[in-house]
């Protein structure tokens, strides 16, 4: 199952910013780096604190969006 991140306000996908990846508004920090680090074992505030300019609020407006994505009924084409 796919994500659709354009509905998550607190990411964006600006063709040319690193490679039209998703990250998080108005900084260069792809919204994937907060998976890879929670899988890691590392902490929202250590995440926090590893990446300037990102806020505990960006994390879990990310978080959120990805857990309501998964709790939403699958939608049959």
């Amino acid at each position: 199952m796919t994500l659709d991140w354009s509905q998550c306000l607190a990411v964006e996908s600006v063709p040319g910013k690193v490679s039209g990846a998703w990250v998080f508004r108005g900084t260069r920090i792809p919204a994937a780096a907060v998976f890879e680090n929670l899988e890691d074992g590392l902490s929202i505030k250590e995440i926090v604190e590893m990446f300037d300019g990102l806020t505990e609020e960006q994390v879990k407006a990310v978080l959120d969006f990805a857990a309501q994505s998964l709790s939403a009924p699958l939608q049959r084409k």
